[in-house]
């Protein structure tokens, strides 16, 4: 499954924002329609709401946190952090944030380069970064990528970090990933948004991380918050991914590492230091009477700016993407502001606003999504604004992240050969070393018994290949992007090969070298 991004929540409307740089403001916000009482109500009910979706999915560990009217009403940590063991999950207890550090990094940005630095081209302060299409590399801005508008395809460069690849060698290889129409198609890119990052943090002449750390989390008193991973491994308190098994049980069987990407998904952080996060966001850049974010810059963040969803009945809602945000209009035309973070091998978060209220929740939890940490935010707005939840809302975002998950999974059943499968070549015909622009060196090898493994990636990743059919091999796929079994096909000259799940843009040949 990709590194899940976001998911449309409620109230998705608004009207078409512009897809290049400095759109206009959008409308103003209408008064607050909920009252203290309201809030209160929902507030009351999330110790309920919380543990039921618990115990309906088997999750170890949540933690909430409520901010209104700039206090922290409420902060709470439930179950454990490591299934299996007794230490509690509280307040302070560090959890992998996995696409909530999209809004966190667009946060960085705006401290760091303000309103103009926004719409400033990346490729100057990125000389290795580059798109296959030299005009598009000259003109796209940090708003472009952050807004997921550059024309890279969906999830650009991720299969390149599962492999272990480093951020400089991913940034530096998005050059051959083939692109669609610039400031006129919405693709979520991981890597992306991670480039303009990068861009800020070279033109200040400082690692991302440090930025990150000096514009935000030291000024606002976010003392367990980093954007790198050696920091949420060495937490006396943080929560362990993970993953569901065959018997249904949650086992903490991966660590995800994923400084490559850090911008875009490697922040950790917990339920106290995302509340003043969140206290920061609705009070415009402001945190304890200091002016920690230009106001300006981080109301930019806010604004629609690539159709992320569009509608899909004539009384639809259309869904929208800012700058790191997920942008929505409800009913009454209230701006609704969330992101949602998930990594397959063991984190789903959810962060979600409602700015002209001065109300946002944040969700953390440690295991791959089932729907907990969105729905428990939808539970929460539900009941401010109607006293009831307007519908069973785990199955549906489940749902959703079941069908990402199938979408990517090979339509051949790998685990049952034809009948009248053709044998495989002598296991010499495969072996040898091969290159690909892209994915770099792949080599065959055979074992003693002629069985074929490939090996992919800087420090190679074994795969034992399968026969299936013919010059048609499989393997098990690994790490955050997993798909189950994927083809190997061999030309019958045994000159190159494919691997299927990373060919979805053309680029997953490898052809062998030394004739």
């Amino acid at each position: 499954m990709s590194t899940l991004a976001w998911i449309a929540t409620a109230g998705l409307t608004a009207l078409l924002g512009a897809a290049a740089p400095g759109p206009s403001p959008p409308p103003p916000q209408p008064p607050p329609q909920l009252d203290d009482a309201e809030v209160q109500r929902a507030v009351d009910q999330l110790d309920g709401v919380v543990r039921a979706a618990m115990k309906r999915t088997g999750t170890p560990g949540v933690a909430v946190a409520v901010v209104h009217d700039g206090k922290v009403i409420f902060q709470k940590g439930y179950g454990v952090r490591k299934a299996g063991e007794k230490a509690a999950v509280d307040a302070d207890t560090v959890f992998q944030l996995a696409s909530v550090s999209k809004p966190i990094a667009s946060t960085v940005v705006s401290g760091a380069v303000g309103v103009e630095g926004w719409d400033k081209p990346v490729a100057p302060n990125l000389p290795d970064f580059r798109l296959k299409d030299p005009w598009v590399t000259s003109h796209v801005t940090v708003a472009d990528l952050f807004a997921h508008r550059s024309g890279l395809p969906d999830h650009a460069g991720d299969h390149l970090e599962d492999l272990g690849y480093d951020r400089s060698y991913i940034l530096s290889h998005l050059r051959y990933e083939p692109l669609t129409p610039f400031r006129a198609s919405y693709a979520y890119t991981n890597f992306g948004l991670t480039a303009a990052a990068q861009a800020v943090a070279d033109e200040k002449g400082v690692s991302w991380e440090k930025l990150a750390a000096d514009t935000l989390y030291k000024p606002a008193g976010m003392d367990s918050t980093s954007s790198r991973f050696e920091d949420y491994a060495k937490a006396s308190n943080r929560a362990w991914g993970h993953v569901k098994t065959a018997d249904g049980t949650w086992k903490p069987e991966f660590v995800r590492e994923p400084d490559a990407q850090s911008p875009a998904g490697g922040v950790s952080s917990n339920a106290r230091d995302m509340a003043k996060w969140l206290r920061l966001q609705l009070a415009n850049g402001k945190l304890d009477g200091r002016q920690i974010i230009d106001a300006d810059a981080l109301e930019r963040t806010h604004w629609p700016e690539s159709v992320a969803s569009p509608p899909h009945a004539p009384a639809g809602r259309t869904g929208f993407y800012g700058l790191g945000w997920n942008v929505s209009y409800d009913d009454e035309g209230r701006l609704r502001l969330s992101h949602t973070g998930a990594f397959a091998q063991g984190a789903h978060t959810n962060v979600t606003m409602l700015p002209g209220e001065q109300l946002g929740i944040v969700v953390l939890s440690n295991t791959s999504p089932v729907g907990v940490a969105d729905a428990v935010a939808l539970d929460f707005f539900d009941i401010a604004q109607t006293g009831k939840v307007s519908r069973d809302w785990i199955p549906l975002v489940d749902a959703v992240y079941q069908q990402q998950e199938e979408e990517g999974r090979s339509k051949t059943d790998y685990a049952h050969p034809p009948s009248d499968a053709a044998p495989g070549k002598d296991a010499d015909a495969y072996t040898g070393t091969y290159e690909s622009d892209y994915y770099g060196r792949a080599q065959v090898v055979a074992g003693e018994d002629d069985t074929l493994t490939l090996r992919l990636g800087p420090k190679p990743q074994s795969y034992r290949l399968t026969h299936y059919d013919g010059d048609t091999f499989s393997f098990r796929t690994a790490g955050e992007n997993a798909v189950g079994l994927t083809g190997v096909t061999f030309t019958p000259d045994g000159k190159s090969f494919t691997v299927e799940y990373l060919d979805a843009e053309g680029l997953g040949t490898f052809t062998r070298t030394g004739g």
